[in-house]
């Protein structure tokens, strides 16, 4: 979902997500990141594409989704 203007996007590949559940989960993470503005999960691509209002830290995006028990393989 997308909401406001995305000045940035960020491709975070991610190991270990199996079903919609777990996608929600990293969404939900994600989306509850300040400068947020949108979050879609591919499962099939293993990846989240982050949609930001502000730069964020990668490490900061990469603790998050870490936090779940997901392993972040990259993020560009």
């Amino acid at each position: 979902m997308l909401f406001g203007k995305a000045k940035i996007t960020k491709e975070v590949y991610i190991d270990g997500m199996s079903c919609m559940h777990c996608a929600a989960n990293v969404e939900k993470a994600l989306s509850s990141l300040k400068g947020v503005s949108g979050v879609k999960v591919d499962l099939n691509g293993k990846k989240a594409t982050v949609h930001l209002r502000q730069d964020i830290e990668n490490a900061t995006v990469k603790s998050t989704v870490e936090a779940l028990g997901y392993t972040v393989t990259g993020i560009k």
